[in-house]
C-alpha cells in the first residue's frame, strides 16, 4: 500500500464537517446565551444562525484548510503553525459570524457584536484542540478506509 504524504481532499471535507458540527453547537449555545442575557431570548434565531453558519462556513473552512496546506506544503503540525492557522481562521469566522448574526437578527448592533466576540473566545479554544485531535489520525487512514482496493 502506498504511503500518503499529503492531506487528501476527503480528509479536509471530513475535518470540515467534524469542525462545523462542534462549531454549530457552540454557535447555537452562544447565540442563545447572549440573546437571553440581553432580554431577547430566541431559540429560533439561535438555530437559524447556527444552520446558516454551518452551510456557509463549511465551504469557507474547506478553502481555508486547503490554503494552509498549500502555504505550508504540509499539515500544520507544530504548535506555532497551528496557532497561526487558528488565528487566521478566527478572524475569518468571527467576521462571518458578525455578518450572519446581523442579517438574521436584522440589526448590526451590540447583540451581533457580543455574539461574534464571545464566539471568538470559545471557538479559538475549540478549534485549537480540534486541530490537535485531527493530528492523531495518520495521513492516508481516511483515504484507505473509503477507497480500499478489493482484491
Amino acid at each position: 500500500m502506498a504511503a500518503f504524504k499529503k492531506s487528501s481532499h476527503i480528509r479536509s471535507v471530513l475535518k470540515g464537517i467534524s469542525w462545523r458540527i462542534i462549531a454549530t453547537m457552540d454557535t447555537i449555545l452562544v447565540v442563545l446565551a447572549i440573546t437571553c442575557l440581553l432580554g431577547e431570548c430566541s431559540l429560533e434565531n439561535a438555530i437559524k444562525i447556527g444552520a446558516f453558519e454551518f452551510l456557509l462556513k463549511l465551504a469557507i473552512y474547506y478553502v481555508h484548510e486547503r490554503s494552509w496546506l498549500k502555504i505550508l506544503g504540509k499539515q500544520a503540525t507544530e504548535t506555532k503553525e497551528i496557532l497561526y492557522k487558528t488565528i487566521s481562521w478566527r478572524i475569518i469566522a468571527t467576521t462571518a459570524t458578525f455578518i450572519i448574526s446581523g442579517i438574521i437578527l436584522d440589526a448590526f448592533d451590540e447583540v451581533a457584536l457580543y455574539i461574534a466576540l464571545t464566539e471568538s473566545f470559545t471557538k479559538f479554544i475549540l478549534y485549537y484542540f480540534h486541530e490537535k485531535i485531527w493530528l492523531k489520525l495518520p495521513l492516508g487512514k481516511i483515504r484507505n478506509f473509503f477507497f480500499k482496493k478489493y482484491r
